[in-house]
């Protein structure tokens, strides 16, 4: 592999964890072997019970680059990532370009943040961006695919500047996708960096228990973040191909609708995103949840 070109700007990384103590040691393995290494690493616990903190704190004594804290849980879904996040931030060192929200449960290649790093670096108007998300199924490492400008929540990389703007994050489900929505709609690019991947050890939705209960929540948010019915129901069937459970997305969208729950405050986003969900745009939008878009190595399934 050629030598990459060491970027100028640095980064930081916040993780979020609540019983994470099985996976901390992996991710603190893959990201100490980094060719370009991290300002920080703030873990940031939520109420773990498993010895977790203990763990993080062993760590923070044998890395002068790692720290930690602990948050409040509360009470909202979504919140307390969110919560822990930000009280991460507080503890970021001055003058990072980039930080880094890393959940635990995944790792990525050495060269993983130097790549990223190259991609902020070529492009300023990049404001928030990820690897490709690789998952197994059926014994491979396979991609999983997003429409366009979406970011995974498991790795995603701001820009400060973007972070700023967007700020303050809501703690709530999907928040991870309404911070992108406003990235948006204030014209920064956010997306995947073609040919980069990281590897998620645990699928979304794992702790839910409920099979019914994490397409529900998608479409509470779907709601929240102003989805066009049309297209709530378009995404929901589509996803029934391969998960009958997924009409229940529908459900979780009606409720609050029915309802009259408040939406996303943010106008400028909630246009922004309607705009992109009209009927025309729907062939480009079907195939890049199909996977029909140049994406890189992202598209090379490799053994676990």
């Amino acid at each position: 592999m050629p030598r990459l070109r060491l970027p100028e700007s640095t980064y930081a990384v916040v993780t979020p964890v609540l019983n994470e103590r099985e996976n901390l040691d992996r991710l603190e393995g893959a990201l100490s072997s980094q060719t370009v290494a991290p300002l920080a690493w703030v873990i940031v616990d939520t109420g773990s019970e498993d010895g977790g903190i203990e763990r993080a704190e062993a760590l923070a004594g044998e890395h002068p680059w790692i720290r930690t804290l602990a948050v409040s849980p509360g009470r909202a879904r979504g919140g307390p990532i969110v919560r822990a996040f930000n009280a991460g931030l507080s503890a970021v060192p001055r003058g990072v370009d980039v930080v880094v929200k890393v959940d635990a449960d995944v790792s990525f290649e050495h060269d993983y943040f130097a790549r990223l790093l190259e991609a902020f670096a070529a492009e300023p108007r990049l404001g928030i961006a990820s690897g490709a998300c690789l998952e197994i199924r059926e014994g491979e490492w396979r991609p999983r695919h997003v429409t366009a400008g979406n970011v995974w929540g498991a790795c995603r990389a701001y820009r400060l500047a973007c972070l700023e703007q967007v700020s303050p994050l809501e703690e709530r489900m999907g928040w991870d996708g309404i911070d992108v929505l406003k990235a948006s709609a204030r014209g920064w690019r956010t997306g995947l960096v073609d040919g980069l991947t990281f590897r998620h050890h645990r699928g979304e939705g794992s702790r839910d228990g409920s099979r019914f209960a994490p397409w529900i929540a998608r479409g509470r948010v779907a709601h929240y973040m102003g989805y066009r019915p049309s297209f709530l129901v378009i995404r929901a069937l589509r996803h029934t191909l391969s998960n009958p459970a997924a009409i229940m997305m529908i459900a979780g969208w009606a409720k609050p609708a029915l309802a009259r729950e408040p939406a996303c405050s943010d106008e400028t986003a909630r246009a922004y995103l309607r705009r992109q969900q009209r009927l025309r745009e729907l062939p480009k939008r079907a195939r890049e949840a199909l996977g029909m878009r140049a994406i890189g190595r992202a598209d090379q399934a490799s053994r676990p």
